[in-house]
C-alpha cells in the first residue's frame, strides 16, 4: 500500500484542476494515459520531420524551437475521452455520468421561475429530463431561501466535488445535450411475446400494437414525454424553416396552457361549490355531501367515503396485487 501511495498514487494527493481523476485515466506507472499519448503523437511528428531531408535551414530551426513550445504547452490537456470517464479498472463497462454544471442550473431555474416556462418546454430546450428540471427548481429553491435566511452554504466543497466531476456546460443559444428525454419505460403488458396474425393489406400501427397487448395501453408516441418533438421532426422533413416551426410550437403551447388553466379553474369551481369551508383557528374544516351508495355492491368502491374504515385491507396478505394493472 506504500508503495502504490508514494509511487503511482502520488498523483491523486493533489488532483488535476478541472478534470476527473479516476484510477482508468492513469497507467500503471501514475502517468496520465491522454498526457503520455499526447507527447508520444508529438515525438511522431516531429521524427517524421527529421526524417525529411529536403528541409532548408529555417525549416530546421523551426524544428528545434519545437520542444520549447510543447514545454509551455504542457499544462494545456487534450479534452477527457471516455476512458477516462471509468472509476474502476476491472469494470470497462462503467463509465461515470456528467451531472449540470452551476451555470446550467441557473440557467434552468431562471427559465421555470423567473421566465414562467413550463417543466415540459424548460426539458426540451435544455435536453434534461423533467425529473431532473423540477428537482433543479426545488433545490434551487431551498438554496434561495438560505441564501435571504443567510446561512452558510458549502460552495467551497461544491465547486471542489463539481471540479473532479464531468460536467455538461450551458452554451448560450447552442444547449448541450445532458441525457435522453424521450425514454418510454417498459410497460409491463409488453413483456409477453405475442404472435398477432393479421392481413398482409392492413394497414398495422403502433396503435394497434398497443391494443393487442391491452386494450387500454396508449402508443409509444402518446406515452413519451415529448410527444411533441415528433411532430417538430415531421415538420422539418417537410421543409418547414425554422421560424415558423418556432411560432408554431409556441402557438400549441399556448393552447396547452389555456387547457390546463381552464381545467384548474373548473377544478376550483368544483371544490368551491360541492365543498363547504368553516374557518378554523388553527386549520380550516371543509365539508361536503356524500351519498351511502356509492359504496356500491362490494362496498368496495374508491368512490364511497368511510370505505378504509368500514372494510379491512387486504395490503399485507400475501399474493395480493398492489400495483396499478391498467393505464388510463
Amino acid at each position: 500500500m506504500w508503495a502504490w501511495l508514494n509511487g503511482p498514487g502520488k498523483v491523486f494527493h493533489q488532483p488535476l484542476p478541472q478534470s476527473t481523476n479516476y484510477l482508468g485515466a492513469y497507467d500503471k506507472f501514475g502517468r496520465l494515459i491522454r498526457g503520455t499519448t499526447r507527447a508520444r503523437k508529438s515525438d511522431e511528428d516531429k521524427s517524421a520531420q527529421a526524417r525529411d531531408g529536403e528541409e532548408d535551414d529555417d525549416a530546421l530551426t523551426e524544428l528545434e524551437k519545437k520542444p520549447q513550445e510543447n514545454n509551455e504547452d504542457e499544462d494545456s490537456l487534450p479534452p477527457e475521452t471516455l476512458e477516462d470517464l471509468q472509476p474502476f479498472p476491472l469494470n470497462r463497462d462503467f463509465r461515470s455520468q456528467p451531472v449540470l454544471s452551476v451555470e446550467l442550473r441557473d440557467a434552468i431555474y431562471n427559465r421555470v421561475v423567473r421566465d414562467g416556462r413550463s417543466v415540459k418546454a424548460v426539458s426540451a430546450e435544455f435536453r434534461v429530463e423533467m425529473a431532473r428540471v423540477g428537482a433543479v427548481v426545488r433545490l434551487k429553491a431551498i438554496e434561495e431561501q438560505w441564501i435571504k435566511e443567510k446561512k452558510r452554504l458549502a460552495t467551497p466543497y461544491q465547486r471542489a466535488v463539481l471540479d473532479m466531476l464531468p460536467r455538461t456546460p450551458y452554451v448560450l443559444g447552442r444547449p448541450v445535450i445532458h441525457e435522453s428525454i424521450n425514454d418510454l419505460p417498459v410497460h409491463q403488458a409488453t413483456r409477453q411475446q405475442i404472435f398477432y396474425p393479421t392481413s398482409e393489406s392492413r394497414v398495422f400501427t403502433r396503435e394497434d400494437a398497443g391494443k393487442v397487448f391491452d386494450a387500454t395501453l396508449l402508443p409509444a408516441d402518446a406515452r413519451i414525454p415529448h410527444p411533441e418533438l415528433i411532430e417538430q421532426e415531421k415538420w422539418r422533413l417537410a421543409g418547414m424553416p425554422k421560424g415558423e416551426r418556432e411560432d408554431m410550437q409556441a402557438e400549441l403551447d399556448r393552447k396547452a396552457a389555456q387547457r390546463k388553466a381552464e381545467l384548474e379553474r373548473r377544478r376550483k369551481h368544483k371544490e368551491d361549490t360541492e365543498f363547504r369551508t368553516v374557518p378554523g383557528r388553527r386549520w380550516d374544516f371543509k365539508f361536503q355531501d356524500i351519498n351511502a351508495n356509492a359504496v356500491g355492491q362490494d362496498e368496495r368502491s374508491l368512490k364511497g367515503v368511510g370505505w378504509r374504515y368500514g372494510f379491512p385491507h387486504e395490503d399485507r396478505k400475501r399474493g395480493q396485487i398492489k400495483i396499478p394493472r391498467n393505464v388510463n
